[in-house]
């Protein structure tokens, strides 16, 4: 499975310490320049300046070779890199969080996930108590409805024995 990922899930998983969900659920991830230049910028916290540093044998940094085409420009680097790289490489799936990342990246028919999708599926195949991924991701920056984290919490509570 061809998987490409932008910097916020990479950030968030590491920053709960739940980053190895990637190659358990996915195998390989890729992702562009413009991202491992986002995670090791002065800028960023130094969890993730060490990690992308020596990344894990599981990680691919790939460049893209596409042109970037204008309705990409009123996205971040990162994200229109790996949407162009995900379009690219023709991935089953694309790791996004922010919301017109994800509207863009829909629009060009690519399969969208982020953190919370991450944490849901790694859930469901019993690699991790959910409620617990939810309480540690609230304690970092990651923004989305209480509604939409109520709703997963419930699932997953509804789900165990």
């Amino acid at each position: 499975m061809t998987v490409v990922s932008n910097t916020s899930p990479l950030c968030y998983l590491l920053l709960i310490d739940q980053i190895n969900l990637l190659p358990q659920l996915f195998g390989q991830i890729t992702i562009p320049q413009a991202v491992r230049d986002e995670l090791g910028a002065s800028a960023s916290l130094a969890i993730l300046q060490s990690w992308i540093s020596q990344p894990p044998a599981w990680l691919e940094i790939q460049s893209v070779t596409t042109e970037l085409d204008e309705v990409l420009e009123e996205l971040d680097l990162g994200e229109r890199e790996a949407i162009a790289l995900a379009q690219q490489l023709e991935a089953e799936l694309i790791l996004l969080d922010d919301r017109a990342a994800r509207r863009v990246a829909a629009e060009r028919g690519l399969l969208v996930t982020g953190v919370l999708g991450i944490l849901d599926r790694a859930a469901t195949r019993g690699l991790i108590d959910f409620p617990t991924a939810i309480d540690r991701l609230r304690q970092t920056t990651f923004w989305t409805s209480d509604s939409l984290i109520e709703s997963l919490l419930e699932r997953h509570r509804s789900a165990r024995p």
